[in-house]
């Protein structure tokens, strides 16, 4: 069994109402029961992201138990970093994530739906990014709330979001609804992967509104080409 460490999803009243840099068809694709999402091969992002230039000031531990081996690292048009995948269970309660099913569970997300409610981690694939501190300010970055992630396991690709903030010495985790599309275990007690998992966050992107995914497919496909190409 892994620790799962306690996720500090902070509050945040901004809105993400702003302009989405969505194209006009991204919507009606419902979410798959497993991935491969959009055109770009697993195989191809990660011929992309096999050297480091990190841009962090120091590295991340994957659980408090750790040592501090993971840095994030610097492309054109995106930072990524290679770690575990714990479970984050936080925001609406639903059927699998809830206080019962979940020890560390809370109730809120550091970014929210359209609607001001928290995310639901059940059925939305998002991504918990560390909270700034002075190894690495994720929104200096270009990186905020809504942005689309790459999240790659196992030669499978799943397009999420940035939806939660977490400790600012750990790094590694996602939503229940990202590790189930993935073939990972979501149990958010006893679930996630102890390493393997690529995560590219695509800079200065958005997606609008924040709880559709097949918007994030959509966008994330587009930003997967650029990237591929620009790099």
């Amino acid at each position: 069994m892994r620790l799962r460490t306690l996720t500090l999803a902070a509050a945040s009243g901004a809105a993400l109402l702003a302009a989405g840099v969505l194209p006009a068809n991204a919507s009606g694709n419902p979410a798959p029961a497993s991935a491969r999402e959009g055109s770009v091969s697993a195989a191809d992002l990660l011929a992309k992201v096999t050297s480091c230039s990190q841009i962090s000031n120091g590295k991340y531990k994957t659980d408090d138990e750790t040592s501090a081996t993971v840095p994030v690292c610097g492309k054109n048009g995106a930072v990524f970093w290679k770690a575990d995948m714990d479970i984050d269970c936080d925001g609406q309660r639903t059927t699998n994530c809830n206080e019962n099913r979940d020890p560390w569970y809370q109730d809120d997300t550091a970014f929210h739906q359209s609607d001001g409610k928290p995310l639901k981690a059940e059925s939305l694939p998002y991504v918990v990014v560390p909270s700034s501190s002075s190894i690495w300010n994720y929104s200096g970055a270009g990186i905020k709330g809504g942005g689309v992630v790459a999240v790659i396991y196992n030669n499978k690709v799943e397009y999420a979001v940035v939806g939660d903030t977490g400790p600012t010495k750990i790094i590694g985790e996602a939503s229940y609804a990202t590790a189930k599309a993935l073939g990972i275990d979501p149990d958010p007690a006893t679930g996630g992967a102890d390493t393997g998992v690529t995560y590219i966050l695509f800079k200065n992107s958005k997606v609008s509104p924040i709880e559709s995914h097949s918007a994030a497919v959509s966008l994330g496909d587009q930003l997967a080409k650029q990237f591929l190409a620009n790099n």
